[in-house]
Parts: structure tokens; sequence; C-alpha cells
């Protein structure tokens, strides 16, 4: 899952840490990036099932939502709603990787109308995301396909603009409130304004998306909120926090410039999500995402397979959706290099100050 923030909130540059990123392969991380492959593969009729059932489920709850009953079960039904858009997004996902479906034209047309319906434009999409993956972690500063994140130094430097700039792409209520900062502004208004002919998809995802809720509207405004809007704000919260806490997480470590390589950087800058069976489900696996980074080839459901045949993916560094994990993980708002871990605002100018007087 990724996210465009950098052009919308123009953070300062990263400084402090030389070298250009020149990935450096293992021997031990080639073995690693070899013993996935095996997983890489889809297994067809898997795919359209959780496709057709994800259809299926979402269809019925759309049902429900428009029906008649009592507002606090349709409320009810709305996070229902929200969380399965969630696995449909991550389907989405799977097959912009090709890792699923692939060479169908029906499953193409289907995920072409559920990234335009849900703000998810694939110009935008591929072009963010395929970036993330090829440069997971190793640069500081304005980072394409995920949050931006800077040095306690290079925030220091920066003007009270940037600043401000740089604490709203990382503020939890950027985050909870996704459906309007990172997917209708961010997927869609900025990369439309910056490059019209590129993202002309973007045009027609707003189109889309405005369209569902005028249809909505059409028959009852409860309608849209219940069957529209509480769902899809839902989905772009739950959605943005995954986003966030794939690589903001306490114990996650930053290789950049020349000690950066690709497998170290799956392994050790992405998290293992710890979840329940529900939300797993919900989730499409994507709490394995060390395993996907490793091999983004490999279909969301064979992802907990491949963690359990492989020693070295087992040992992830772990957080989960619990109160206290998530806490942890949106305190999290800049990276010292000194110590190799991320800090919060507090921490940060403590070690900033603690410099300064060792430097006098």
């Amino acid at each position: 899952m990724t996210v465009h923030l950098s052009a919308i909130f123009d953070v300062p540059a990263m400084a402090g840490i030389p070298g250009e990123a020149r990935p450096r392969r293992t021997r031990n991380s080639r073995q690693v990036a070899l013993a996935v492959r095996p997983y890489a593969r889809e297994q067809r009729l898997r795919s359209w099932w959780h496709l057709w059932s994800t259809i299926g489920v979402l269809g019925v709850l759309t049902a429900i939502l428009r029906s008649e009953i009592p507002w606090q079960i349709r409320f009810l039904f709305s996070i229902i709603s929200g969380l399965t858009i969630v696995r449909f997004f991550v389907l989405y996902h799977d097959h912009q990787h090709n890792a699923i479906l692939k060479g169908s034209k029906f499953a193409d047309a289907v995920m072409l109308a559920f990234g335009l319906a849900t703000l998810n434009p694939p110009s935008v999409w591929n072009r963010s995301h395929d970036h993330h993956h090829g440069n997971n972690c190793k640069n500081f500063g304005a980072n394409v396909g995920s949050y931006p994140l800077v040095t306690v130094e290079a925030y220091e430097k920066s003007s009270v603009w940037q600043r401000l700039r740089y604490a709203a792409a990382r503020h939890p209520l950027t985050i909870v409130s996704g459906y309007v900062t990172i997917f209708l502004f961010g997927m869609c208004v900025v990369p439309l304004a910056v490059n019209p002919k590129r993202h002309l998809d973007a045009a027609l995802s707003i189109v889309c998306h405005a369209g569902i809720l005028l249809w909505l509207a059409s028959g009852r405004l409860e309608d849209l909120w219940f069957a529209g809007i509480i769902p899809f704000a839902i989905s772009s919260a739950v959605g943005a926090y995954l986003f966030f806490a794939q690589h903001n997480f306490p114990g996650a470590r930053l290789q950049p410039g020349r000690e950066w390589d690709y497998v170290d950087a799956a392994l050790h800058s992405s998290s293992y999500i710890q979840m329940g069976l529900l939300m797993r489900w919900f989730t499409g696996n994507i709490g394995y995402h060390h395993v996907h980074h490793l091999n983004p080839k490999i279909p969301f459901y064979r992802l907990p397979e491949a963690m359990s045949a492989i020693k070295e993916l087992q040992a992830p560094v772990m957080t989960s959706l619990r109160p206290r994990d998530i806490a942890a993980c949106l305190r999290l708002k800049l990276w010292d290099p000194v110590t190799e871990q991320h800090v919060p605002w507090k921490r940060g100018r403590s070690l900033l100050q603690a410099e300064s007087r060792a430097a006098a």
C-alpha cells in the first residue's frame, strides 16, 4: 500500500547522510530472494475465488446498507463494508503487481473500475508504488510513494513553513481523514494538477467516485452516508494507517546511502503487523509486509505460507493493531541517524540540544 504525500506537503530535503544509494547484494540476500521465488506463483482458482467472494460480500453489504433497517445496525454494516473495501484494495494492489489474474481482460476491467471508483487511478498508483518498492526506506525527505521522513538535523534546519507541512503529512488527523487528504487530494487532485496528460485517469476517478455518491444520494440521503461516505472514509483511514505502520514503527532499521540493500530493507524496514484471522481476511494479509516487499509478485494468500517456510522471514520486527502499538507508531516523527531509530518530536529536540551542548 502507498501514498504520494511528498507532492502535497513539500518536505525539506534530507541532510547529514552523504553518499548515493547504491544497492548492495550480499550472498545471503541472494539466497533469501531465491528462496521466496517458488511462492511467487499464482494459484489461479484461488485468485478467482478471492475476487468473486469479495465482490459478493461487498454486493450483499451494499444491499443491506440500502435497506430499511435501524441506523445503528446500518452503521455497524458500514464499518464492515469499509473493511471489505480494504480487502478489495489488496486484490487491486496484487493485480497491479501482476501477482494475481495476470492476462485476464475481465480482471483488468474489474480492477480498473475498482481503482477509479475508490480514488486510486492506476497511472498514479503504479508510478508511485513501483518507485516505493525500488527505493524502500532508501531516501529521506520528499519520498515518492510513502510518508516523508527527515532526520532530526534536517528538520531543525528547515523553515517554519516546511516544518508545518512535514508535521501535517505525519499527523494522525491526516491519516484519519485519508479519504480527503490522501486519496482525493494526494492520489487524484495533485497528480492531475502536476501532469494532466499523464494522469487523465485521475480526473476520471474523481468523476466516477462522484457519480457513485450521486447515485446513492438519488434514493435517500442516508444511503449516501451509510453505503457511501462512511465505508469509503473507514477504508481510507484504515488503508492510510496501514501505509504508515508498514514502514514507520519502533525497531525499524533504515540503511540509506551505500549500505542500502533491497532484501535487508524488505526484512528490517518493513513491518509484520500481527492480526487475528478476521482482520487478516479484511486486510488481505497485508500485515505480512516484509514478505511482500521481498517479492511483490507473491499473491497475498501465499504470504503466510512463505513466512512459515523460510527461516529468515520468521523474526521480523512486529507491531499490531492494539491501541498501544498504534499510538507507538504514530508518535514516531523523525529519524535519528546516530541512534539509528525513529524518534518522537520531544526526543528529537532533546537529541539536538545534547549535540549542541557537546559541540560547545
